[in-house]
């Protein structure tokens, strides 16, 4: 499926790449603890988040940026899993790699409202995501925030693309539909967001 740029691969990981990344992400989190994110507002998000590479997306009241430590332990991101490269070059073409890989992990009440990506030099790079475990009711705009909307689900596997015009239309997470998937340890979704923060 594709939309203005946005690509929805269903099932571009089958289950033993899931559970292979999945274990690689869940082994990095004692370097890179989750934490509960603040908005620059001062709203906590309800997903709680971390990074993984060499810059990490972070939010606080000195607002959005991309940081080269974990904001709590202080120390960098550990390194991305290589299966997330191949995935980058294999399904973007890009002509740099991604140096930054938000983790974001949903509860069964957590979702994430509508926004688009912008705090990266170029956009000419797209955004890759990840979906593991339960599945997400995703929401996808326009470049207006109150332009029109269509849904779709992501289920552990899927990967979709944001590109070309779609690159910076609003997008979000409406809800997540727990007990879908026995990935998670303890059920959840971790979706991983792979992007290119610096210039090539």
């Amino acid at each position: 499926m594709q939309i203005d740029g946005f690509r929805l691969l269903p099932q571009a990981l089958d289950h033993e790449a899931q559970r292979a990344l999945a274990d690689e992400v869940l082994a990095a989190l004692p370097a890179a603890p989750l934490y509960r994110p603040i908005t620059p507002g001062g709203q906590p998000m309800s997903v709680r988040m971390t990074n993984l590479g060499p810059l990490g997306w972070i939010t606080d009241s000195e607002g959005y940026r991309y940081e080269p430590r974990h904001p709590g332990k202080g120390e960098p991101w550990p390194p991305m899993p290589e299966r997330l490269l191949r995935l980058w070059d294999e399904i973007t073409g890009a002509p740099a790699p991604p140096d930054a890989c938000l983790v974001n992990v949903y509860g069964p009440d957590a979702r994430m409202g509508l926004h688009r990506d912008t705090d990266e030099a170029d956009f000419a790079f797209p955004v890759l995501s990840v979906s593991l475990g339960d599945t997400a009711i995703f929401r996808l705009g326009g470049p207006g925030r109150k332009d029109p909307t269509r849904s779709f689900r992501l289920a552990s596997g899927d990967v979709c693309v944001l590109a070309g015009p779609a690159r910076l239309y609003f997008h979000g997470v409406d809800r997540i539909l727990p007990g879908s998937s026995r990935l998670i340890p303890g059920g959840g979704r971790i979706n991983l967001t792979l992007r290119r923060a610096r210039a090539a």
